[in-house]
């Protein structure tokens, strides 16, 4: 029996060696033969390092081009219509990033995490057939390296509640369809070896209680585990506890439940029903989303109360939940303050934790290097985790008393004398046009603003090709004819961290990359201590970029929920405190560009749907500082000062009271890719604040029509009257080419025109 695992690892590699395949494969620079040799040469490297740190088991099938849904829907033949006279190498790819025939399948977020996954497509003209070509692949590689291996595989359940139907509204009437092809690929894989260990992971019975969903766990499972008594299957869930589904599968053959007992102490409640069933138990005490150093002490005291219900020979050690949520390794953060980085583990450094622990909790023999080893592990792990609690570079006294002693906390004057009065200063038509914040980056742009951090351009070459691209971006935006401009943001990296690099209490690294969805990574940064802004953030350059045009420019900051929920962050206060503590140093910069003179500021909170909890005993909480922490942000706003949002990939049904509740007076949103399904929860509501639907999807790589936006723009119409509507992309275009961008916008001024002269 094993004693350790992980429930993922991360696929983009080490130094994004896949990103830049990919990205050399899309603009056709390499062959799709390359790409799959540097797949291949990366997923043997990842599996020989978890093999040389001492996991029990390896997984595969946790590696993807782009999204393991996505793999999953091809795996199961779930290809809508639209994708299937592509030519079968660049299918996978149209299905997640649009062809110049089909738009791009929808993506949304995974759960409350920072990564996408693309939406599957239900529909009953469809018909499913097993390709299980990928997963025999890495086993026959995996075999040939001689690893003992777990075959990864999102869960049925899961794979149906987070599909959407084209034809009607229950997806689950296709569960059965679904789960004849899961019925004959684990046949397929119990001929693979004398035993199989297959962890399917279904996280949405770590969500609320749903009947249907719980209702089909046993019999799902019941034929799973007898289509061959080869297979160990483990159900895996995470991010919350699984309580309700825990005690049906206790009483399903399966052979283990993966429980996350970082995010989900509640998974404690039911260890007397998994000690009765002799189920296996995969323990995630290592947390697979955060990246503090685990506190051994705390995690083997939580391990002895675990085992003393459930036998400690039926306990397998793993990570709360795949790894693919951190950065790979701290051995490139050579610059990193050694005292801040004594603190910090990242991907390998979470495999190493869980070989410890296994190690300390097992008792298991080891030779005397290893002993040594261990203790001096011990030692430096409780002398860091303490260390922690009392650094000075932790507590700011004087952020902690402005938190404390703060009165004001939202704007005093209502909507209806805020947008009246806007109207007539700000001038602005009906149909007002603008894009979300970001331009292009060029490789000029980028190569400046590196060459600046490292010391090897000076202040004023930076600051002049800054201001020649500003320049140029205003130029570009007033020959299209666009309403209401902004300065492209060349001087940003990212929309958080270049925040936090201004905050006091932040902490950055060099190679810290965390894939977001397909070749698209971000680097989070982490908060470790109280925030503050020592000094203004934005407002020299939004201020340079007003001064080069007569039309309207908006400010550009990120919202404190965003900040937060974009950061790795501290986990020795509340999370609702940091979000404050955080809205006071965007509270200070709004002030600030208001007295420079500018007129609309656009607070963005792409992030804000995304820090949801679970579970709905949590989610009002939640709403509650989510929501003050915008207000507190935005309170030094007066009356003539339009306040913007932005949200991003988000289902909106649920939370349209709470988006209400921000009072932004106008929020962009994206529906592109999902039509007016979202909008309308606006108009249903009776929402009367401005909303900016974006007309045209800018994460695929086309270039929308003048008739597509007009008609888009159209069935806007139908839904909120002209007054209420401004038109924009759905989201920033800084990962666009300028060739695509500057088109675009010229089609989507073009159809505004039409649309207001018709």
């Amino acid at each position: 029996m094993p004693k350790n695992i992980i429930t993922g690892y991360p696929r983009i590699g080490e130094k994004r060696e896949l990103k830049f395949a990919l990205e050399d494969f899309w603009s056709q620079k390499i062959s799709f033969e390359k790409l799959e040799s540097i797949a291949k040469n990366l997923r043997k490297k990842h599996w020989k390092y978890q093999k040389y740190e001492g996991l029990d088991l390896i997984s595969i099938n946790d590696f993807s081009f782009y999204d393991t849904v996505l793999d999953t829907s091809v795996m199961l033949g779930a290809v809508p219509q639209r994708f299937q006279e592509e030519d079968k190498k660049d299918q996978y790819f149209a299905m997640a990033r649009g062809s110049k025939n089909a738009v791009a399948m929808e993506m949304t977020k995974w759960f409350n995490t920072n990564y996408h996954y693309i939406v599957p497509e239900l529909c009953a003209q469809d018909s499913y057939k097993l390709d299980a070509s990928k997963i025999l692949t890495e086993y026959a590689e995996a075999k040939e390296l001689g690893l003992p291996i777990k075959i990864n595989l999102l869960g049925p359940i899961s794979y149906v509640a987070l599909s959407k139907r084209t034809d009607g509204e229950d997806t689950f009437e296709f569960f059965n369809k679904i789960t004849a092809v899961y019925n004959e690929l684990l046949e397929v894989l119990s001929k693979l070896d004398d035993t199989v260990y297959i962890q399917i992971e279904e996280p949405v019975l770590s969500t609320d209680d749903n009947l249907k969903v719980l209702s089909l766990i046993k019999p799902t499972y019941d034929k799973f585990c007898s289509i061959s008594q080869n297979l160990k299957i483990i159900v895996s869930t995470y991010f919350e506890h699984s309580n309700e589904a825990t005690k049906i599968l206790v009483n399903t053959p399966i052979y283990g439940l993966g429980l996350d007992f970082v995010a989900g102490r509640e998974n404690l409640d039911t260890l007397e029903d998994i000690a009765t069933s002799s189920k296996k138990l995969i323990a995630g005490v290592v947390d697979g989303r955060n990246i503090w150093i685990n506190d051994f002490e705390a995690s083997l005291t939580l391990l002895k109360e675990i085992s003393s219900i459930v036998p400690k020979d039926n306990i397998i050690i793993s990570s709360s939940c795949s790894l693919l949520h951190v950065p790979y390794s701290l051995e490139h953060e050579v610059k990193m303050e050694s005292e801040i980085k004594s603190w910090l583990s990242y991907a390998n450094e979470k495999i190493i934790e869980v070989n410890i622990l296994s190690k300390l909790f097992f008792d298991v023999d080891v030779s005397h290097k290893d002993v040594i080893f261990i203790q001096e592990s011990l030692q430096k792990n409780k002398e860091a985790n303490d260390a922690r609690k009392i650094s000075n570079k932790i507590h700011d006294k004087k952020v902690q008393n402005r938190v404390k002693n703060n009165s004001k906390f939202e704007r005093t004057d209502s909507f209806e004398s805020r947008i009246k009065l806007q109207k007539e200063i700000l001038n602005y038509p009906d149909l007002a046009t603008t894009t979300i914040g970001s331009f292009p980056q060029t490789p000029e742009v980028r190569k400046s603003r590196s060459e600046f951090k490292k010391g090897l351009l000076s202040k004023t070459t930076y600051e002049k090709v800054m201001k020649e691209y500003i320049d140029n971006s205003i130029k570009i935006q007033e020959d299209i004819g666009l309403d209401i401009l902004v300065h492209g943001e060349p001087e940003r990296n990212d929309m958080v961290e270049y925040f936090g690099e201004q905050l006091d209490g932040y902490g950055f690294s060099q190679n810290g990359w965390v894939q977001s969805y397909g070749s698209r990574c971000v680097k989070p940064p982490f908060i470790y201590g109280d925030i503050s802004r020592p000094k203004p953030m934005t407002v020299e350059w939004i201020s340079y970029a007003q001064s080069k045009t007569k039309k309207i420019l908006k400010g550009m900051l990120t919202g404190p929920v965003t900040i937060l929920n974009w950061s790795f962050v501290r986990d020795d206060i509340p999370r609702n405190e940091v979000s404050e503590q955080i809205a006071y140093a965007i509270n200070d910069e709004i002030a600030d560009l208001q007295d420079a003179g500018i007129q609309i500021i656009q607070v963005d909170e792409a992030a804000f749907k995304e820090g949801y909890p679970l579970r709905k005993v949590n989610k009002e909480s939640y709403e509650k500082w989510a929501v003050d922490s915008f207000k507190l942000a935005v309170s030094s706003a007066d009356s003539r000062t339009q306040i913007h949002t932005h949200m991003c990939y988000s289902n909106f049904n649920d939370i349209i009271k709470t988006i209400n509740d921000m009072d932004a007076d106008v929020i962009t949103i994206e529906t592109a890719r999902s039509g007016n399904r979202l909008l309308k929860v606006f108009a249903d509501v009776g929402y009367e604040k401005e909303v900016g639907p974006g007309v045209y999807d800018i994460h695929s790589p086309r270039i929308p029509s003048v008739s597509e936006i007009k008609t888009q723009i159209n069935s806007l119409l139908e839904v909120l009257p002209k007054q209420q509507l401004w038109i924009n992309p759905d989201c920033g275009l800084k990962t666009r080419k300028y060739d695509e961008v500057v088109q675009s916008l010229k089609n989507m001024v073009e159809a505004v025109n039409l649309v207001r002269n018709q």
